[in-house]
């Protein structure tokens, strides 16, 4: 890191990036990720703002893109250097949402583990020797026409026949 962008930092964002390092992330639960996550958000927005309100302040005024870009320096590495903390977090965040997921999966496996070892009870009624016989549904939908369908039906009805007959 640019030693002359961690001096121009003040004391709060120099301590705001110093929690973002790999030491002192791995202390921290998933809730105080997130909130981590969310300040360093906000200053990243921060610096992304007035670098983008400055440099078009400076394009009407500088004669150009071009000729502005050095002038915002400051606001832009600001910018960077929040957005790859933000990166560092958001890894961290996704890392303790894997970790969260995997042992929320593991305690609903051993819950149904534990309940599927008792003897089950059938509550399904005992199948009759009576079988329905109804009419298929109707189709509500036609593919093109009543005569189409009509003849589709009919030589499904002679397929069937014909294995019906050998």
């Amino acid at each position: 890191m640019n030693q002359r962008l961690l001096n121009s930092l003040t004391d709060a964002e120099r301590l705001l990036v110093a929690e973002t390092e790999r030491d002192a992330l791995k202390g921290l639960d998933e809730d105080e990720l997130l909130d981590l996550h969310q300040r360093i958000r906000r200053a990243r927005t921060k610096y992304m703002k007035n670098y983008r309100r400055g440099a078009s302040a400076a394009v009407a005024a500088r004669g150009g893109r071009g000729f502005s870009y050095p002038k915002n320096q400051r606001d832009r590495d600001k910018a960077e250097l929040f957005e790859l903390s933000l990166a560092r977090v958001s890894r961290e965040v996704a890392a303790a949402a894997n970790r969260a997921a995997a042992e929320l999966k593991a305690e609903r496996l051993e819950a149904a583990r534990s309940t599927s070892a008792a003897p089950k009870a059938t509550t399904r009624p005992p199948r009759s020797s009576v079988t329905k016989t109804s009419s298929p549904p109707r189709a509500t939908k036609t593919t093109g026409g009543l005569k189409k369908d009509a003849s589709t039906r009919a030589a499904n009805t002679r397929r069937q026949a014909k294995r019906d007959a050998s």
